[in-house]
């Protein structure tokens, strides 16, 4: 039971803050994940900015009629996240005059599609017929139970902002990219062993060398996946290995995309054996491997990873 939705028109006040700060968390979560360094709480006073070319603090306070120390306190964040620029009015020195800066004007030039996916989301869940402000308020916070605002936004966003991918193989320039991500995954999900700083620090030598293949996924010539095959032996067999996505850009299945590129790869060049080496702690990883065909197999004792505690092996072959 929701003792808050019990109290009825009373608690309307309540009701809408906690809706308020639901729908201001959960577009947090997307600008998070999508790599915008923003809050939702900065919007409105960023608008009026970005509208008037230039603004005073108090034309702004008028504007979105809050409070003078609200209204301060967002310019301050907005100037520290180094979205806008102050200068001095001419005629009046004590005024000060806000605008954009280059990065505020970049940020609104790059997230305008993700603004247009939250405003088709905000219309998609309140287009709800009801007979009182407080019918519509449970039946959208109904609507939120069944599916998370953030959810719905990024469902909108991707399917109207599809990017093309592109996975080519090994440049020397790229080098960079594959010791980058590696190490910022590592770091992430466990720790950096010495085979991993050497193999990293030197591609060229430890796989390219060797007959070994690394591909690169990009977005809009960003590099912002990675992934190895790495041989092992004389006879056909190499690990696939050195995987990795930028954390902004997980979740678009590009780990998926990097994997049928080096299957497909592995298959068109006859390898003999293909294999990987992970941890069981990484579930959504495993299950990953396992739908594209791979079977566990008796892990040896002397596993070049540390913490490998699964062997892998492609039967697709």
């Amino acid at each position: 039971m929701d003792a808050l939705q019990g109290i009825g028109e009373v608690g309307i006040g309540s009701r809408l803050k906690r809706l308020s700060e639901y729908m201001m968390k959960e577009t947090q979560i997307v600008y998070d994940t999508l790599g915008f360094d923003f809050d939702p709480y900065l919007f409105p006073t960023l608008k009026v900015i970005l509208h008037k070319k230039e603004v005073t603090n108090t034309e702004i306070n008028q504007s979105l009629q809050t409070s003078q120390p609200a209204t301060t306190q967002a310019i301050n964040k907005l100037a520290k996240k180094g979205l806008i620029r102050l200068k001095s009015d001419k005629e009046d020195k004590r005024k000060k005059l806000i605008s954009l800066s280059k990065k505020g004007i970049q940020l609104v030039e790059d997230i305008q599609p993700l603004w247009e996916s939250i405003e088709h989301t905000i219309k998609d869940y309140t287009q709800i017929k009801s007979d009182s402000l407080i019918e519509h308020i449970n039946k959208l916070e109904k609507k939120f139970t069944q599916q998370n605002f953030s959810d719905a936004i990024m469902e909108h966003y991707t399917l109207n902002n599809k990017k093309q991918l592109e996975i080519t193989g090994y440049n020397p320039e790229y080098a960079q990219y594959f010791y980058e991500l590696n190490i910022e995954w590592l770091k992430t999900y466990f720790y950096v062993e010495p085979f991993d700083e050497e193999v990293l620090s030197k591609p060229q030598k430890y796989i390219i060398d060797k007959g070994g293949y690394i591909f690169f996924a990009k977005l809009n010539d960003e590099v912002v996946g990675t992934v190895a095959l790495m041989p092992l032996d004389d006879n056909g067999t190499f690990e696939l290995t050195k995987m990795a996505v930028s954390p902004k850009h997980r979740g678009y299945k590009i780990g998926q995309q990097l994997m049928t590129k080096c299957i497909d790869f592995a298959k068109e060049n006859k390898f003999n054996k293909l294999l990987l080496y992970s941890n069981t702690k990484l579930e959504n990883a495993i299950y990953i491997y396992r739908k594209f065909g791979f079977v566990e197999v008796q892990l040896e004792n002397n596993s070049p990873y540390k913490r490998s505690d699964i062997k892998m092996v492609y039967k697709g072959l």
